[in-house]
This record gives C-alpha cells, structure tokens and sequence, in this order.
C-alpha cells in the first residue's frame, strides 16, 4: 500500500517507487512535515529538534514548554498568526478583519484511486494504476474553518499531488487572503532553486541561483501563468547534475497567476511554497462555501535532474493529457500565419492548401484574419462570423474544398478577447473587464472579456460552436494575446475574487468543448509560450511553445521548456528564413531537427521554395512519421546546455533501449576547432548500436562513456541527427 497509517504515533507515510513522503500529527494536532526524501522505511521524527529560540512563539498548549515552537518546526499546511513567521500557506480575515488561523488535525480517510477537483484540471488515475488517496482534514474552531489536505499518490511514477479545499463551517463570512497548494519544510541542506524566466518570444529559459538567506519569490501578477515565469520550480541540492544528485520539483496546475517561494530561515531550513498568486486576491467565503487550491504535482529524483524530468513527463503525458491526442500521433501541420499573416482570401487559403498536400502535409490551419472586420489586429475580436467576401463564400464551403484535397482543417480563435471596434463589444461592453470611470488600458489594441460571468461565456461557447459545426474542423488553436491589467466585473462587489473565477470559466467553456467535440485538438497558445502550464495540457495536448520560430533561439526556449514538460506538448514548426523574428538564416535541415522534438509542422508558405527544397521537407515529414512515437513517448535526455556549450545536443530513447534519436546542432564554427563530443545517455550497457544511416555499429558503453564526435565538416548552425538500433542479443543483463 502506498500510503500508511501508523496510529500510536499519528505518523503518514506515502510510499513511491524510489520516495518516501511522511508528516505527524503531533500530541498538539500540528501537522508536521518529517521527510521527503529517498525511499525509506521506518519513523523520521527523529529529524524534529525542539530548543528555547528567542523570539519565537508558542502556543498556549504548549503551557510552559519555551522549546516548541511553529516558528522553528516543519510544517504541513503553515498558516499566518500561530506563531510562525515564515510565509504562510495560509492567511485568512474573519467578519471583523482580524488576521489569524490555527490549524489543527481533526481525522483523515485513505481512498483507492486518485481524487478529482471539480472545475478544476488536475491528474487522474484509477485504483488499478496503484493510485491512492489521502485526505487529512484539519480545523480552526475559532472560525468554523475547515481545511481539507488531498494527496494523491502514483507510486509507480514517483509522483505525489497536493491540493487543499478551505471550507467555511462557520456562522460568519471569512475571507481568504492567501491560499498555497504545498508547502515543503526542509530542516537542513544548501540548496539551488531552479526556474524558467523568461519574456516574450524567449520564454522558459534555465535560471539556476543559490538559495541564500531570505525568501526567493516568483509568479505572476499578469492573470495568466505568463511568458516571464512558469509555474513550475526545482529545488537541487547544489552539486546536482543531469544524472546525480538530489532535486524536488513543484508543478502548479494551473493557468492563472500564481505565487512560488522558496525561504531560508534563521535556522538555515528551507521552506518551498507554490499556489495561487496573492496580488488582486482576496475571496470571501459565505457559511456553506468552499474554495479549492489548484494542485500541485510533486515528484523527488535522487538521480538528478533528467530523472525528475521522466517523472514528470510520465506523469503529463499519461495522467494530465486526455483524449484522441494523448496518445496517437499529432498530424503535421502547415499554418497559415507566417505564410500571409493577415493577407489572404479564401483562393489563397486553398492554394496554400494544395502546396501543403503536394509536400505530405495532413493538417492546414487557417490562423488570424478570417472573420468580421479582420484586417489588421486592431478589430472584429469577438465577432466569430466568417468574412464571407474575404474567403469567397461561406466557411463551411472553404473547409469542404480543403478536406476534399485530403486535408485536415484547422482554425485560429481567440475566445478570451474583444476589440473596442467590434459589434460583440458595441453590444455588450460591460462584458470586458475595464474600471469604470477611466479609460481602459489597452494591448494589442482589445480588452479582455470576462469569463467569471456565466453569460459572457455562454455567449462565447455557443459562437465558437456555431464556427466549429460549419464543417469538418479537427483543430482550434486557442489564443490569449494580452495580460489581464485591470480587474473589475461588473457583477460582483467581491473583485478579489474574480481573477480565480475567470480561470474557472475559461476551464468549463473549455471541458465543454473537450466534450462536444471529443476528436478535436486543440492547442494552447498565449502569444507563444504565455500561458504554458499543465492546467492547459489537461484540454489542450500540445500548446505552442513560442512565437519565436527561430532554431538557434528555439533551442534554449525548447531546453529549458523539456525540464517540466514532454516533447508532445511542445508546438514547434519550421519557419520561412531569414526568420521573421531574428532576421537569422539557419538550414532548412537544422530548422526541421530543431522542430522535430516537439509537434512539428510548418509556418512558411511552400509556393516560395525551391524544388529542391521542397523534395527536402517530403522528407522531413516522412522521417517525422517514422520517428513521432519515439519522440512522443521516449525518454527525453538533455545532453548539453545550448547556453554554455558549442554544440546544442538531446536524444530520446525507448523505454526498452532498443532505439534512440540523437541530434546536435553546432551553435559556434571557430578556425581550427577541436572536435566537439556529444555523449547519449540512457543507452543499455553492454549493447551495440547500428546507426540506420551508415549502418555503422557502436558499442553503447563507449558511446557513453565518451560520446560520438561532430563531423569536423559542419558549419555554423548546421545538425546532425545519428539514429541508433540495438542489435538484439547484446546488452548486460
């Protein structure tokens, strides 16, 4: 059994297949963290040290015991006015606006299977996967509060998810200022703490910093989970490598803005938070109301940082992703943006259309500028009625004609959106979230609309289905291009809890869909990479990585994105050069290698190419085909930092080792360049290896032990991709 339950010492214990998770609820009720760490057997309460340290509080329980103290103790579920000063996962106002609430362990229930959060996107698994879960619920007497821990456990992927439901039992109205998913209390250790900042266009990129004294804090105070952090952090021991070394990562599902921080105490122990973001919130709970926090996925590698990163893979590719698309293969798509941005009719779509077909292409996706007043991006969102003039005649009629080539039809929408100068916004501009009484602050020239209003989204569910039942559309690419900077509905007096609602509209108008149209993918997009989270993998599969299509840049963005997220999520395509973004040139072979390891697709306009490049990405798609389930479901290695090293270089292996993809791209051409090595990991020991090209064979312990040298021949921004088969009857066992 995973999880375990040891009553005379009110003891925890969540069992995975390499970790080891345990809390007590100590002779007072506190619920104390003890241990997250390498698979262990046994009690670790002998990790608690208890000492008379000035300053710091205890509760009147604890009568004239000056050596306990919450100010110094691991903690479950920390929350403000008990004593510790740490930051809170925690901080509630009652009626009269007094700050303060203690916690105490009440009783708990263990259930097979993994729990779910209504409205919410969270990881499920079933009983028979060896799922369990533990719901410990703790109240404040004081207030009526009761708050309910969930963990729920998949052992087999070392994989532990928290969640809280703060549920008001009072008499009286409370108000949760400050709601945290996890909290992980560590007594000891020098730590690095590991994130993915970034801006637009170079979103996710590796941030690795020591953990001094003081708090460490990221998030986002933008609405969403944004382009400048991801709500997802590592914290490493500090030798931790790829392959060795202690790390624990922090995943919030979920899309809005967020909060996580990582403290260093008085006391040299570190405590690691992740949940809702604080900035703009502030939700009331009436007696009989409830608010749930958004999960949090944890995982613990003992064996670095691509170990953590398999985990978490495992765990989004097969228990956050849902539907057709978890795990068939995606169809390789072209995109009409790059090709002719706003510029286009419904003849062009369709030439585009047979360019595509000519080249092995399954999907066309007909981006912006298809509906209303659409020329530019300064008008028409919300009005998601096909221009008819502009494509010749009715949507239905184009879809038909590119089906009818032996295409998939895919199209661009974006639902959150309005422009001042549409007839959605003339009709109903009380549904845009702007303050009264000044003018609204604009991005991209639209408004946000707000989606915590039941009828704004009903109104938009029903417009994207009146689009989507015109014909046989199989994708939708879902887009937010701004942030949220003002916050005011127009039908609550409550705003600090509207920023919470919105992302639970967004979430049910979304499942809707998921529901309607059970085949339909759709992909998450933000401008790019702005809204890359395992809160939008649970609807959308894949999400567009970046807007940002060039390789070299790409590279970085794509690495830093692997740490937490698998290749099938990643929206990459090949773009026209010089790239519309940098203005770089790279090859169209390099480009292609670069796009493989994500979704892979096309955002040019074929009729611009040569032949010759043409008869080269026939190839590149069939290629992709042959290797699609390999980079969707094999193990994914970073096999070097494109920020310090030449050469850029990754592989993905089966599960079994039977095969393996490496590819490298030559960052840096110097005169008289020593030969750069790129060394594979997860090979099986004692194999040997045929590359498929040259039919050369490898032994895989060299191949490991030193690597495979870069043609001497390569130039600036050229790759290399060695495609290995092991040759069966080798190999140690």
């Amino acid at each position: 059994m995973p999880i375990i339950y040891t009553p005379e010492q009110r003891i925890f214990t969540i069992h995975t297949a390499h970790s080891t998770y345990q809390m007590q609820a100590d002779a007072l009720g506190h619920l104390l963290h003890l241990y997250y760490g390498a698979r262990s057997e046994g009690s670790m309460d002998y990790l608690l040290t208890y000492a008379d340290r000035g300053f710091s509080g205890n509760p009147n329980a604890a009568g004239r015991d000056r050596t306990y103290s919450l100010d110094a103790l691991p903690q479950e579920f920390p929350t403000q006015g008990t004593g510790d000063y740490r930051s809170p996962a925690l901080t509630v106002r009652d009626a009269n606006g007094v700050f303060g609430c203690r916690l105490l362990y009440r009783s708990h229930e263990i259930i097979p299977g993994k729990y779910a959060l209504p409205g919410l996107p969270a990881v499920y698994a079933e009983a028979e996967d060896g799922a369990e879960t533990l719901r410990i619920e703790l109240e404040d007497a004081r207030l009526g509060l009761a708050v309910t821990l969930c963990y729920g456990v998949l052992p087999s992927l070392d994989i532990i998810t928290r969640s809280a439901v703060v549920r008001n039992r009072g008499t009286a109205a409370v108000t949760v200022e400050k709601l945290q998913s996890a909290c992980l209390d560590y007594v000891c250790g020098d730590f690095d703490l590991v994130s993915f900042p970034g801006r637009y266009a170079m979103e996710r990129q590796f941030d690795r910093r020591p953990l001094g004294r003081g708090a460490a804090v990221i998030g986002s105070r933008r609405g969403y989970s944004s382009h400048q952090y991801n709500p997802f952090v590592i914290l490493a021991d500090r030798g931790t490598t790829e392959s060795a070394g202690r790390c624990w990562a922090m995943q919030l599902v979920w899309s809005g803005g967020f909060r996580a921080e990582a403290e260093r105490d008085q006391l040299e122990q570190t405590r690691l938070l992740m949940g809702l973001g604080e900035e703009q919130f502030s939700y009331p709970l009436q007696p009989g109301q409830s608010l749930t926090a958004p999960e949090v996925i944890l995982s613990f590698s003992a064996q670095g940082f691509e170990r953590l990163s398999h985990q978490l893979h495992r765990c989004l590719r097969r228990h956050v992703c849902r539907g057709k698309y978890r795990d068939a293969r995606r169809p390789v798509l072209l995109n009409s943006w790059e090709a002719s941005y706003f510029d286009f009719t419904g003849e062009s779509i369709l030439r585009l259309a047979e360019e595509a077909k000519a080249l092995g292409v399954e999907l066309l996706v007909m981006d912006d500028g298809w509906f209303g007043d659409r020329c530019d991006d300064n008008r028409a969102l919300g009005d998601w009625t096909a221009n008819e003039q502009k494509l010749g005649g009715s949507l239905g009629a184009l879809v038909e004609k590119v089906c009818a080539l032996g295409l998939k039809f895919g199209i661009w929408m974006e639902p959150e959106m309005v422009n001042e100068d549409s007839d959605l916004y003339r009709s109903h501009p009380d549904w845009a979230l702007t303050i009264p009484g000044r003018p609204p602050i604009r991005s991209r020239n639209q408004l946000v609309l707000d989606f915590s209003r039941r009828e704004v989204r009903d109104e938009i569910y029903a417009r994207i289905c009146r689009v989507l039942d015109q014909g046989s559309i199989e994708y939708l690419k879902w887009d937010v291009n701004r942030s949220i900077a003002e916050v005011y509905s127009h039908t609550t007096g409550d705003q600090g809890k509207v920023l919470y609602d919105y992302m639970l509209g967004v979430y049910e108008v979304l499942e809707r869909l998921c529901t309607r149209y059970p085949d339909l993918l759709i992909e998450g997009c933000s401008g790019g990479g702005g809204r890359f989270d395992a809160g939008m993998l649970y609807y959308c599969p894949q999400i567009w990585c970046s807007d940002n299509t060039d390789a070299i840049d790409r590279l970085r963005i794509q690495y830093g994105s692997s740490f937490g997220y698998p290749a099938s999520a990643i929206g990459a395509h090949v773009s026209a050069c010089p790239n519309h973004q940098t203005g770089r040139t790279t090859p169209l072979s390099t480009r292609a290698v670069v796009a493989a390891a994500g979704t892979f697709g096309y955002e040019l306009d074929p009729a611009k190419l040569s032949e010759a490049e043409r008869a080269e990405i026939r190839r590149q798609i069939e290629t992709f085909r042959e290797d699609a389930e390999l980079v969707q479901q094999g193990l994914y290695y970073r096999l070097s930092d494109p920020e310090t090293a030449p050469c850029c270089a990754w592989a993905f292996v089966a599960e079994d080792g039977t095969r393996a993809i490496i590819s490298a791209v030559l960052q840096e051409k110097h005169a008289n360049m020593p030969a750069v090595y790129v060394r594979p990991r997860g090979l099986t020991p004692g194999a040997f290896y045929r590359d498929r090209a040259s039919g050369r064979v490898y032994p895989a312990d060299a191949l490991m032990d030193t690597g495979l040298p870069l043609p001497l021949t390569l130039g600036q921004y050229d790759s290399v991709v060695w495609r290995l088969e092991r040759i069966e009857g080798t190999g140690r066992p």
